[in-house]
């Protein structure tokens, strides 16, 4: 039986994973490198331990699998094979100038209910956290943007980006579609299709969007772009309205 353990590197709320880091590491249990590209479905059923061996069971055939990894006999992560039409349409294109500038409306540098998140934590340095800063465009606050050059800390061994953090990049740009300083919000699931790995090195942007809310919870979408315009990957998001303090957060 395989095991799945988040290192401490890649953290979300300072004591347990990053949602999309998470997830995307038991999505590349389920899917044979041959076949990542097929679209998974991952749902956070509570805070993914750090540095603590997840046993996974993997089942199913090719279009049907499915995985379940758990700490201490408890599930803590579900993942399925989904169809196409699971994932909303690609976000509109939005160009790497436009994407820069859309950073310095950042909504997390001052505020952040977990400035040490992987994705976009402000307190995470350079070569640590990816250091995303998805800002609000001027023509629709429900849409942000930001450009990411992967760091060469993610290789894969390859030369392209590791799968666990192309789903890191693809989560909270979603997030921050929707005011998660006013409105704190964690992971719930993430359903994610990836057509590329980006190259380490490679320029690209990744756009967010909020689809909706409903009670405690929120709705959002990206999608990664290389900065020409090739779609990546897109993802689609259920998030969870909650207190930080119940996840560590001073």
């Amino acid at each position: 039986m395989p095991s799945l353990v988040v290192p401490a590197r890649f953290n979300g709320p300072p004591a347990s994973g990053n949602g999309g880091w998470s997830a995307g590491a038991l999505a590349s249990l389920l899917l044979p490198p041959d076949d990542a590209g097929t679209p998974v479905s991952v749902r956070l059923h509570r805070p993914p331990p750090l540095e603590t061996a997840m046993e996974v069971d993997v089942s199913g055939e090719p279009g049907s699998r499915s995985a379940v990894a758990r700490a201490d006999g408890e599930v803590v992560l579900t993942a399925g094979e989904v169809g196409g039409d699971a994932l909303p349409a690609a976000l509109p294109e939005v160009d790497a100038e436009t994407a820069a500038a859309a950073t310095s409306r950042y909504r997390g540098r001052e505020g952040h209910p977990f400035p040490t998140c992987f994705t976009c934590g402000p307190d995470r340095a350079p070569g640590d956290g990816l250091l995303l800063e998805p800002g609000p465009l001027l023509w629709r606050d429900d849409l942000t943007a930001c450009p990411w050059t992967p760091d060469p800390s993610l290789d894969a061994g390859d030369g392209t980006v590791g799968l666990p953090a192309v789903w890191a990049a693809l989560d909270c740009p979603g997030g921050w579609s929707v005011d998660l300083v006013g409105r704190p919000m964690v992971l719930g699931s993430i359903t994610v299709s990836v057509r590329r790995r980006p190259r380490v090195g490679e320029p690209c942007v990744v756009t967010g969007a909020a689809l909706g809310s409903s009670g405690r919870k929120t709705l959002t979408a990206t999608t990664l772009r290389a900065a020409g315009g090739e779609e990546l990957a897109r993802a689609a998001h259920i998030w969870i309205a909650v207190s930080p303090e119940q996840f560590g957060a001073p």
